[in-house]
């Protein structure tokens, strides 16, 4: 790590203007140099080959986990390294790779660092998941959690009942390619395996199921919401013909049923500073 690119979401979380500016002088004081900075959606994310023409060695990303999914897939053909840094809501990748969440401190071990590790991901079509997917009813609980994000009270409220009735009223989707989930589901989450893909189906008659789902994108870690059926799959597809909404990394994206959701490896280009 030593000519950085510094890309932050200000409404990811944490990731506030003072905080970068307190990140920066850390880049500076370990004698690092800033060759540029993207303030993700307002601008544009660079392009790989820009990067390699400014000379950049690493890319760090100082956000939510749906920016950070944003940029990798933006940037998943260039030849630097990728630094994660907590700065949302829920940080799974942060946590993944590395053994504390202060960005000050994980910056002081990733500049000596020098494991570069592969990440799994979740691959459809054109989109990408990292940290996982949700299809189904129920993913319409990302429109509350935005409203929270955004501190619209009266909004969330209204979002929460419209995500709830889509929940219980549809009947739900079916998936191939999983043979142990025969049923349709309100929910069904997709994660990123070394092996596959892991999958888990959520069914509407297990109602507290869907109130911890609830609960859980509010709050913030839906990962954490109780799944009644699981199993793991190299490939997954939906059955019907109707359009899916599905949450990549918590951003939404409107499915084709015939997109093949399969898993792929990353190249060996994220810093981690856990233990071997």
């Amino acid at each position: 790590m030593q000519r950085l690119w510094f890309i932050t979401n200000p409404n990811s979380g944490t990731a506030t203007p003072a905080k970068c500016e307190a990140l920066e002088k850390v880049f500076a004081e370990r004698g690092m140099e800033l060759a540029g900075r993207t303030a993700f959606p307002d601008e544009e994310l660079p392009k790989g080959g820009s990067l390699t023409r400014k000379k950049v060695d690493t890319v760090v990303l100082y956000a939510g986990d749906g920016t950070i999914n944003a940029a990798l897939s933006a940037l998943s053909t260039w030849k630097g390294s990728f630094l994660i840094l907590p700065g949302g809501t829920m940080n799974l990748l942060a946590k993944g790779l590395h053994k504390e969440l202060d960005p000050a401190k994980i910056i002081a071990a990733a500049h000596k660092e020098t494991t570069r590790v592969t990440l799994p991901y979740i691959e459809a079509g054109e989109h990408r998941a990292f940290v996982g997917l949700i299809l189904g009813p129920a993913a319409s609980w990302f429109r509350a959690r935005e409203a929270v994000r955004k501190g619209r009270v009266g909004r969330l409220f209204q979002a929460a009942r419209a995500a709830w009735a889509n929940t219980f009223a549809r009947k739900g989707i079916r998936v191939r390619g999983a043979p142990e989930l025969e049923r349709h589901y309100q929910a069904v989450f997709v994660f990123p395996d070394s092996d596959g893909l892991e999958v888990t189906g959520v069914d509407a008659r297990d109602w507290r199921s869907i109130a911890q789902l609830g609960w859980e994108w509010l709050t913030g870690d839906w990962v954490a919401a109780h799944a009644v059926t699981k199993t793991n799959t190299p490939e997954l597809r939906l059955k019907g013909n109707r359009k899916v909404l599905a949450l990549f990394d918590g951003e939404p994206v409107t499915l084709d049923p015939a997109t093949r959701i399969r898993s792929g490896t990353s190249l060996k280009a994220f810093i981690s500073t856990r233990e071997a």
